[in-house]
């Protein structure tokens, strides 16, 4: 999240490490006979390792300015590709070293009815970003890679970005939606954005900018018995603010940043009142070590349902854990 003025042979093996596997399109099992799945919790924890890694072999940052940014789009782009994703590279003109955002879209539904989702993956100078954003690209990588392995019949075609240059003013989302024509734009149904979902301190956040949107996440969360507040600290602040912009429903999650927990958001959600959600947003401090697993897992299950929910081609129940 932006504050204003604010692998070759390495990926193979964790490819199969992982088990990811592309499902022929012919073998789609029917949406309606599928539970809304588990997001697992290991693979994202070992996408922030990698990212980690990423970082310390790049002077502790994943920031465009060296070579931490881009090791993380071939990261990313790689595990996709093995997956069974048609991937893009844009080179965001506008943005710090013409880095590139990466746009990965699976073959399956409507290609004129879209549900996008996205992350910056890029970090500030001062560290290396693992939950901010880390936490956002690592789960919706996973997201991605589930739909490849379950492969349910979707009634819209989904896509998933992960963002250049965030940090510098969401410069990478604003160039991609500046090059979009109005059809291409018009194709987007929906677009969900996802900064900063394993905050140490966290909270429950749903971005409130379209009702209908805002309760497919309230909808999960309830059902695990969960209360959510919407998400003021990040009006604005990140990508999805590129393509409200545009007329584009947006919605997402988030666990807090530099803001103060509530005493009474401590009685709701447990934590520590009158400390930041997130005491190591933008510092040095922001590694795996700063990332619970249970925001993670939560609201990676709840990023799951909402896929399931808004792209399936029929309703979809929820995996109860």
């Amino acid at each position: 999240m932006k504050w204003k003025t604010r692998l070759g042979a390495g990926v193979t093996a964790l490819v199969a490490v992982l088990g990811v596997v592309s499902v022929p399109a012919a073998t789609a099992a029917p949406a309606s006979t599928l539970a809304a799945p588990d997001i697992s919790l290991a693979n994202i924890k070992t996408h922030l390792n990698q990212l980690q890694t990423i970082a310390r072999n790049n002077g502790g940052t994943r920031s465009p300015r060296g070579g931490g940014y881009a090791a993380s789009v071939s990261y990313v782009e790689n595990l996709l590709k093995n997956a069974g994703y048609t991937t893009k590279r844009q080179t965001c003109t506008s943005c710090t070293g013409q880095s590139q955002n990466l746009i990965a879209e699976w073959p399956q539904g409507d290609a004129n009815q879209l549900l996008m989702l996205g992350a910056h993956l890029d970090s500030v100078s001062a560290g290396p970003g693992i939950n901010d954003n880390g936490s956002g690209s690592a789960s919706i990588l996973e997201v991605a890679l589930t739909l490849a392995r379950t492969n349910p019949a979707m009634a819209k075609r989904v896509r998933f970005a992960w963002w250049a240059d965030e940090e510098s003013g969401m410069v990478g989302s604003r160039y991609y939606v500046s090059t979009l024509s109005a059809a291409e734009r018009a194709k987007i149904k929906t677009y969900l954005n996802f900064d900063m979902i394993g905050s140490k301190n966290w909270g429950y956040f749903v971005y409130d900018d379209v009702a209908s949107v805002k309760a497919v996440f309230d909808e999960y969360f309830a059902s695990i018995g969960i209360e959510t507040e919407g998400d003021t600290e990040g009006d604005g602040r990140s990508d999805h603010a590129s393509f409200k912009r545009a007329g584009i429903p947006v919605g997402g999650l988030a666990t807090g940043a530099g803001d103060i927990k509530s005493y009474e958001q401590a009685d709701k959600w447990g934590g520590t009142a009158g400390a930041p959600f997130d005491n190591c947003y933008h510092r040095a401090c922001d590694t795996t070590a700063n990332i619970p697993d249970t925001p993670l897992e939560k609201n990676s299950d709840a990023i799951g349902y909402a896929v399931w929910k808004l792209a399936a081609a029929a309703p979809v129940a929820t995996a109860h854990r």
